[in-house]
């Protein structure tokens, strides 16, 4: 399976470790050893998919994934030797598709990584139409519909919702939404995501004050429900 890899650890035997693996499993693998060298990297690189340690000199691996998903839907998979749920779940809140505590064996790693590229592929060969409980979205056309009822929504109203569907259950921060709606017109505008928010859930949502869809978490941001 060959993909482009981003490989971020600061211990440099272990980085070595699975630099020389993944590259014999067939993947091109990218390393880095601090934060801000594997932002510096993902952003010019572009990599389908980031294997990152919670812990990093200059900048933590939360940190480096959240900035990543600011402006990146690639793979990410966290690895710390933190074993606490409550450390797992803020690194899936903020955006990470995957966690693997250490001690784990490179070949652990190689699976998980092949299983998350396939789940990502997949949502690329469908990423066209969306189908989420009685709803259905069609990027070609930009339409959605509700119950076989087509809904009116404002090209950037499509754009939130089309994101927040693409990947239910993964929280996005405002200005994620932003940076997706607007591009780069979005600075000084952050706060603007709660009306586009609002007029979603006024236009999909049987009911707005409990929405169904478009869920707001709380010091984090909006996510799309997971099927019930």
């Amino acid at each position: 399976m060959d993909a482009k890899l981003l490989v971020v650890e600061d211990e440099p035997g272990m980085l070595d470790e699975m630099q020389t693996y993944l590259q014999r499993e067939g993947f091109r693998v990218l390393t880095a050893r601090t934060g801000k060298e594997a932002l510096a990297i993902a952003r010019s690189e572009r990599p389908e998919l980031v294997v990152l340690d919670w812990m990093l000199p200059e900048k933590s691996g939360i940190d480096v994934c959240r900035e990543i998903r600011q402006t990146s839907q690639c793979g990410i998979i966290m690895v710390t030797a933190r074993s606490d749920e409550s450390d797992k779940i803020v690194g899936l809140e903020i955006g990470a598709d995957d966690y693997l505590t250490k001690p784990f064996s490179l070949r652990e790693l190689a699976s998980r990584i092949r299983a998350l590229l396939r789940r990502l592929r997949g949502s690329e060969d469908r990423s066209m139409f969306l189908e989420r409980d009685n709803l259905s979205i069609s990027e070609a056309k930009c339409q959605v519909l509700k119950d076989g009822q087509e809904i009116q929504l404002t090209p950037t109203e499509f754009k939130i919702l089309y994101t927040l569907a693409a990947r239910p259950g993964i929280v996005f921060s405002r200005l994620q939404l932003l940076k997706v709606a607007l591009q780069d017109e979005y600075m000084g505008y952050e706060r603007t995501m709660d009306s586009h928010i609002r007029n979603l859930r006024r236009k999909l949502e049987d009911d707005p004050a409990n929405p169904r869809y478009i869920q707001t978490v709380y010091g984090f941001g909006y996510r799309f429900g997971e099927p019930s």
